[in-house]
């Protein structure tokens, strides 16, 4: 025990153990099974004291001291500090506010409860609004980086959040902590945007797609590759702008993304990257790409497409194989008749069957998968059917470990 507390019922319990059996929709307690007459969590410091002298004649074993608890945080002090940032943020005293929202970090460090009291008594949406009022005034830095690195705990945000994060100005402030020289700045940035546009908010979309710079800065983040959070989240961020085409500026963007060369960057990373987190953001992107024919015709033009497309499958993760067999389908679904005449639209499916496509899908619709991912794959079966070579090539090792289903 770190924090013994004594429920109603007399027993003593360790504090984060007793929340969570609570917080689950108990009512009872553990051990005696009787019905609390209340939820009140008494502090047990003859117990805490207990222990810490225990631990203390047995730091010799490699026993660390339990630190003395802090009183966990009320809702009510929650609301003052709330209400002190509403303040700040009216007055544009940065001061004020920062004080503030230290205090709510300090708290948010201390504990999970903790976090759970901050984000349940409306923190997310008041520090959003004062990251707007920061946000237009170059003085007002510092207080928007304290803000967006508490907020990165309290996801998913809610609409008045969304809605002050997701101004022009909110997002401008934000696009240019990405191009930051502060790590911190540059990730707590990156984490922000990619939660507001993981809604697929057609708006939100087309305000970040006009942001000055975001497709210049993104490309340049994942070309770095300065830390793997970064690079995941801008990833994540090119694969909202590309796979939707419900907004004004999709092709604008895409476009500006082609141009720079993300067909080529994003196939060298998913050849040299280690990381599954990371490949099955980039094969994201690149099922995105193939919605768009320009990206489609950039895909076929390049040497690495089919082949790697074609390598992930079955090697990543479930989520992976679906985005490798979409960018594979809409490559071979989009070929229009005259293409397929054509050596060069022939020759796109004849690479797939000999680096092995035919049999890895007909493998993932026997081992089971997505609905829409086990279509698709029955589908490219029967394009690619009429131009099987006689021999086709195959890496075994693609199929060691798997779990078939039937």
């Amino acid at each position: 025990m770190k924090d013994p507390v004594t429920l109603s019922s007399g027993i003593t319990y360790d504090r984060e153990s007793i929340e969570k059996w609570l917080e689950a929709g108990n009512f009872t307690c553990p051990v005696t099974n009787q019905i609390l007459r209340s939820f009140d969590q008494i502090p047990n410091h003859s117990l805490r004291k207990m222990i810490q002298e225990w631990c203390t004649e047995n730091q010799n074993n490699g026993v660390q001291r339990i630190p003395t608890p802090r009183i966990p945080v009320m809702p009510v002090e929650v609301s003052e500090i709330l209400y002190s940032v509403e303040a700040a943020a009216r007055q544009k005293d940065l001061s004020g506010c920062l004080e503030s929202v230290k205090k709510i970090q300090n708290w948010g460090a201390e504990s999970e409860r903790n976090r759970r009291c901050v984000v349940a008594n409306g923190a997310a949406d008041v520090l959003a609004n004062a990251f707007r009022s920061f946000a237009a005034d170059v003085s007002g830095v510092l207080g928007c980086e304290e803000i967006l690195s508490t907020l990165i705990w309290m996801f998913p945000f809610g609409e008045e959040a969304k809605n002050c994060l997701g101004s022009e100005v909110s997002l401008s402030r934000m696009v240019s902590f990405l191009e930051h020289i502060d790590l911190s700045a540059k990730r707590n940035s990156a984490m922000v945007l990619e939660e507001l546009l993981s809604g697929g908010d057609h708006n939100l979309l087309e305000t970040v797609a006009n942001v000055e710079r975001i497709d210049i800065t993104l490309f340049e983040l994942v070309r770095k590759q300065i830390c793997p959070k970064i690079t995941k989240a801008s990833l994540k961020l090119i694969f909202y702008l590309v796979s939707s085409t419900d907004y004004p500026s999709s092709e604008k963007i895409k476009s500006a993304f082609l141009e720079m060369g993300l067909v080529s960057l994003i196939l060298e990373i998913i050849v040299d990257s280690e990381s599954g987190a990371i490949s099955e953001s980039v094969l994201g992107v690149m099922d995105g790409i193939c919605g768009y024919e320009k990206g489609r015709k950039k895909a076929f033009a390049h040497a690495l497409t089919v082949p790697v497309l074609v390598k992930k499958l079955l090697r990543v993760s479930a989520a992976a194989t679906g985005f490798s067999v979409s960018a594979i389908w809409k490559l071979c679904k989009n070929l229009t008749e005259q293409e397929e005449d054509d050596d060069e639209g022939r020759s796109v499916l004849v690479e797939a069957l000999q680096v092995g496509a035919f049999q890895k899908l007909l493998l993932i619709i026997q081992i089971g998968c997505a609905e829409e991912t086990k279509e698709k794959a029955t589908e490219l079966l029967k394009i690619l059917n009429p131009y099987r070579p006689q021999l086709e090539c195959i890496e075994s090792v693609d199929f060691k470990s798997l779990q078939r289903s039937f």
